[in-house]
């Protein structure tokens, strides 16, 4: 039964495109089965794995509204074993469709649901506001990972975001967690990131991945190519640093497993 994670942060320019694609890239490097679902109307995790977000056959808005069934949907990313719900413009469509609809905050989940059993992992990449979109994304989720620069604005999205998460596991997701806090662009030898990445481990504790993902041209550079890091450029500090995010992941699994 594949893990559902929402990638989340109300804040854009976050990363919150970069980890989908390149999380799931590397958990594909370690033999997991994975399923991206783009859920921005930019499309960016669409084009950031090979594919045109502008001519899906059959879209994730045809899905949503209930016009298509998911799996004629699923595309599969170029050169990549990745599945695909492509993103896109027509995603505007479905966001203003729903909002009259009686359950409209459960469409993603309950689709998802006849897949659920053919993934190890189903990565959602969400927009960057508190939409339907984004809604129906963490009602759909077990967990959410929360991509965040170490700088002071942040760490007041990141406040407005838990709340959001926390009224959304009260009132319909009673199973919603927050995975994991991920820091993104970070620079040790920058004097703010150190200060913000230890008022989060203060704060946060374990909930903030061991793991962080540092600012690395080669990490920026993959998305015009289509491409995930790790099939860009393997050797880079972004392409081990994502594989390293994977392992601590299934490593942190397994423990709670056991446990």
């Amino acid at each position: 039964m594949a893990k559902v994670l929402a990638i989340a942060n109300q804040k854009g320019g976050v990363g919150k495109t970069t980890t989908s694609v390149n999380l799931a890239a590397s958990f594909v490097s370690i033999k997991r089965k994975v399923l991206v679902i783009d859920m921005d109307t930019q499309g960016n995790a669409t084009t950031g794995l090979g594919l045109d977000k502008h001519n899906p056959l059959i879209s994730l808005s045809d899905v949503l509204l209930e016009t298509a069934d998911i799996k004629d949907a699923l595309q599969k990313a170029v050169d990549i074993n990745i599945d695909v719900l492509s993103g896109g413009a027509d995603l505007t469509v479905a966001e203003l469709s729903l909002i009259n609809e009686d359950r409209r905050e459960f469409r993603l989940r309950t689709v998802l649901a006849t897949l659920r059993d053919q993934y190890d992992y189903i990565l959602i990449d969400c927009p960057p506001s508190l939409n339907i979109l984004t809604v129906n994304s963490l009602v759909a989720a077990d967990g959410v990972i929360v991509p965040m620069q170490c700088e002071y604005y942040a760490l007041e999205g990141l406040s407005a975001l838990i709340t959001s998460i926390n009224m959304i596991k009260e009132e319909v997701n009673k199973a919603l967690e927050i995975t994991g806090i991920l820091r993104t662009m970070y620079d040790s030898r920058n004097n703010l990131s150190r200060d913000v990445s230890e008022q989060l481990t203060e704060h946060f504790g374990d909930t903030v991945f061991a793991t962080s993902i540092p600012r690395n041209v080669r990490l920026a550079e993959a998305p015009s190519h289509g491409q995930p890091v790790l099939s860009y450029d393997k050797r880079s500090s972004g392409a081990l640093a994502y594989l390293a995010l994977a392992a601590e992941m299934i490593r942190k699994e397994a423990s709670q497993t056991v446990s």
